[in-house]
């Protein structure tokens, strides 16, 4: 069962979390507040041991950072999709005038 079905609060805390591979030893976890850090902790002890079976090594040390820009997650409307891809492409903006697509 995935941690997502088993434990949503814990699992939207924790999945903007970034590991750094800093060594062959240290890895860096960087989370964005210290509540979401709070949640990870529930559940620590499980992922650092399935972590160590995983890559084979069980000498690896874990390190926490705060990191709080990782924290501004943008919602982003169909529209402003779009308009983020007539940046790269003007073209769609006169396919767009043509088609007259919804994209409200």
């Amino acid at each position: 069962m995935s941690l997502r079905a088993k434990d949503p609060v814990v699992y939207s805390a924790i999945k903007s979390f970034k590991l750094e591979k800093i060594d062959e030893k240290l890895v860096q976890i960087q989370y964005p507040s210290s509540s979401a850090k709070q949640e990870f902790d529930k559940i620590s002890v499980e992922f650092f041991n399935h972590f160590r079976h995983k890559v084979n090594n069980h000498s690896v040390v874990f390190d926490f950072k705060h990191e709080p820009q990782n924290l501004k997650q943008e919602v982003l409307t169909t529209k402003k999709i779009f308009e983020k891809f007539v940046e790269i492409n003007p073209l769609l903006k006169d396919l767009d005038d043509l088609m007259k697509f919804d994209l409200s």
